[in-house]
């Protein structure tokens, strides 16, 4: 069988269904009639909390009651809490497992998942089969398959989740209006989107080896080593593995092409991939950091164990690809500027976190009634209405929680971007163009891009729907 993932059609017409025949979380439901008290604060608990994940454990905090924290490093869950107490006034209780902390917090509504990349989903599932609502940082999924599982896993739980691919409600809405811009057909009709992402920066101590190889030794006390590995190989610690470099390694991540890529190339598919169109073919070249391409593709494909791997980051930081969507419509996706460039043949428009250009975003701004149309296409791509609230990504999220819907970043649109990103680096990875066939879920009869598609998973920490 294939690796599938539900598109966005089948996932939405599973939740209508559901709703309409009352399958919905009973406490969805009695929040939608009201019958919870509207000063009563969603109870929420952040899971990974150095980094990244303390500041959405933050936002959490904001808006709802934060009752408990957890990471496998106790010292970051330790600084949480005590800045969450100081700021908010609220005791935080810390756990160092975030299984203890779904069974002993029976009250819990949702949880923030800010851990690296190759928990993501595990923890995710885990908290939706406790009852949770989740809000995960993205990249969401390590591989293929994993996006087909927790597809599935949503649409059997039924739980809220929200992505944190934050772009699509934040920034002064900007990307927002770029999407609309480009759904309105002011660009034209065949349209390429540039998704330039940045180089992969070293952070390495040692500048005579930025790229590795890199020394083993012990964990810090604080840290629970083999538990911060997870579902990874077990290997020797390394302190290069852990905090922000994480990313540069195909064991807990995807590198600069997933962990920036999905960014922009999650708001060029909202722009150009409609409601099902799929990444099906990419090619291009790019360069890998401290360990060759063919060790790492003979690593990832199980012919070269762990143990015999070097020390180093092993992921591309210089790439040049090509992603093709069903749509016809092209994404490169490149390790140049930070920024998304949308084209057609009728214009061009440029975005980042910091400006919206180009000639059509002018003609719309200077045009009372094309500022109008702009302004409602945006409200509905959003879900109704514009983004509202100083923290607009987790106010949808918490929004959602109460009203029954899903967010604007959901599950099977951020599926279908990052598997764009996972397509790019397996075209990277061979060194060919590659093909996927989005209705069998693989990749035909190309054994090396199938396997692929997933990596072995130590038992103890395997996932189970």
């Amino acid at each position: 069988m294939g690796v599938r993932g539900f598109n966005r059609r089948e996932f939405l017409g599973i939740s209508a269904g559901l709703a309409a025949s009352g399958f919905v979380a009973p406490m969805i439901v009695e929040r939608v009639r009201g019958a919870e008290p509207a000063s009563e604060k969603l109870r929420v608990a952040a899971i990974g909390v150095g980094g990244r994940g303390s500041g959405i454990g933050e936002q959490a905090a904001a808006l709802g009651n934060l009752v408990a924290c957890c990471d496998v490093h106790a010292g970051n869950a330790k600084r949480f809490a005590e800045a969450i107490e100081r700021k908010h006034g609220n005791k935080v209780r810390v756990y160092g497992d975030y299984r203890e902390m779904l069974a002993q917090e029976k009250e819990l509504d949702a949880v923030t998942i800010g851990t690296p990349d190759h928990w993501h989903v595990k923890i995710a599932i885990d908290a939706m089969k406790a009852g949770r609502h989740v809000y995960s940082e993205k990249p969401l999924t390590l591989t293929y398959e994993e996006g087909s599982i927790v597809c599935e896993a949503l649409a059997k739980y039924q739980k809220i989740f929200q992505v944190g691919t934050q772009q699509r409600s934040e920034f002064d809405a900007r990307f927002l209006k770029a999407v609309a811009i480009a759904r309105s057909g002011r660009l034209g009709k065949k349209l390429k989107a540039i998704s330039s992402v940045g180089k992969a920066a070293s952070r390495s101590a040692d500048k005579n080896k930025p790229f590795g190889p890199f020394e083993t030794g012990k964990p810090p006390a604080e840290l629970n080593w083999d538990l911060w590995l997870g579902q990874a190989p077990k290997v020797e610690f390394c302190k290069e593995r852990i905090s922000w470099n994480f990313r540069w390694w195909f064991e807990y991540s995807g590198g600069q092409v997933t962990d920036w890529g999905v960014h922009h190339t999650d708001i060029a598919f909202w722009a150009l991939a409609g409601a099902d169109g799929q990444a099906v073919a990419a090619e291009g070249t790019g360069k890998f950091m401290g360990v060759e391409r063919e060790k790492v593709l003979a690593f990832l494909s199980g012919k070269v164990p762990a143990n015999e791997m070097p020390q180093a980051w092993n992921v591309a930081h210089e790439f040049d690809v090509a992603i093709t969507l069903s749509t016809g419509h092209i994404i490169q996706l490149i390790s140049g500027e930070n920024e998304l460039r949308i084209e057609g043949e009728d214009g061009r428009i440029r975005v980042n976190r910091g400006l919206l250009t180009g000639k059509p975003v002018e003609e719309v701004d200077k045009d009372p009634k094309a500022k109008k149309e702009i302004e409602e296409l945006m409200a509905q791509i959003y879900g109704g209405s514009l983004p509202s609230g100083g923290l607009p990504h987790m106010q949808n999220f918490f929004d959602c929680i109460k009203s029954g819907k899903q967010p604007v970043a959901n599950v099977p649109d951020h599926v279908r971007s990052v598997n764009a990103c996972h397509l790019a680096n397996i075209a990277l990875l061979t060194g060919r163009k590659v093909a996927y066939d989005p209705k069998a879920g693989n990749f035909g009869n190309d054994a090396e891009c199938n396997g692929l598609m997933k990596r072995a998973r130590r038992p103890e920490y395997d996932i189970e729907i």
